[in-house]
């Protein structure tokens, strides 16, 4: 893949990343719009390798925001940690148990079953984006009742958010900070609160991901008769990839926390329906 193409979809996962609109359907749509496989090991570890770039960016815009909310004391970083911990635990077993029921039940009978299979499946992504959205639609009408919002970000309130993110990763379009923040929206937690939280879940969540792609692309690299060559090939591009990604997901950082805060949430679920509804289309003319 060339290094016009790797920057388009830098930009395209940057400014999708951290919008609760599914980066990963965006960016599988450009992907075959540009006649690109999305579930091979090469582009599942390049659409990580951008993941990296926006992570550093959450890390930088919510740094000062998670130090007074999250750490500003002894008691709020444990109950914060505990909290992070127990949703992070959640994530994996719910992920994992996905994981296994698609691969050895849906999956059963096909040649090499792995999760990364149903990545390119755009009828698939439809659904996914359109649950999403009407998801985000519900927590919009919440968020229009701030005398609702009055709910701590309890241990239980945290294991249902984490067990929502499992949910989230095996299914391209279930946006992951879609589901987890309109869940905290739902659930009455303030605004800020639950969207430094699901930020903070993002940044714990990332590097296993990136982990478990390269160790997927090394395998298939390993066994090819070009090893070390396309890996060096990708990996650079991915550099500069990484880097925009990590500029334009600041950006589209700025957007959603104002977005949030002024009432505006509820767009966003009109937004997925839409786009829902074009890449069905797209998949009725054969992409």
């Amino acid at each position: 893949m060339d290094l016009p193409k790797i920057l388009i979809l830098a930009v395209i996962q940057g400014l999708s990343e951290l919008l609760p609109v599914s980066s990963s359907a965006h960016v599988i749509v450009a992907e075959k719009l540009m006649g690109l496989d999305p579930t091979s090991p090469s582009m599942t570890l390049l659409l990580v390798m951008l993941h990296t770039g926006t992570m550093f960016a959450v890390i930088v815009f919510f740094w000062s925001s998670w130090k007074k909310n999250l750490f500003g004391s002894q008691e709020a970083f444990w109950g914060s940690a505990k909290s992070i911990i127990s949703a992070t635990i959640a994530t994996a077993l719910v992920g994992l148990s996905l994981k296994v029921l698609i691969e050895k039940v849906i999956l059963k009978g096909v040649p090499h079953p792995e999760i990364e299979l149903l990545f390119g499946n755009l009828p698939l992504i439809s659904a996914a984006l359109a649950a999403v959205g009407a998801l985000i639609l519900w927590a919009g009408y919440r968020q229009g009742q701030p005398e609702k919002e009055n709910t701590a970000l309890g241990l239980k309130s945290a294991i249902l958010i984490g067990m929502v993110q499992g949910i989230c990763l095996p299914f391209r379009g279930f946006s992951r900070s879609g589901a987890t923040i309109s869940t905290g929206l739902i659930l009455g937690i303030e605004k800020r609160r639950i969207e430094d939280f699901s930020f903070a879940l993002a940044v714990v969540l990332t590097p296993p991901v990136i982990l478990r792609e390269a160790l997927r692309f090394l395998k298939v690299q390993h066994a090819s008769p070009h090893h070390g060559a396309g890996m060096i090939g990708l990996f650079l591009p991915s550099l500069i990839g990484m880097t925009l990604s990590f500029i334009s997901g600041i950006l589209a950082l700025k957007w959603l926390s104002q977005w949030l805060e002024n009432g505006r949430w509820y767009l966003f679920g009109f937004y997925c329906i839409c786009a829902s509804m074009v890449i069905f289309f797209l998949h009725c003319q054969g992409y």
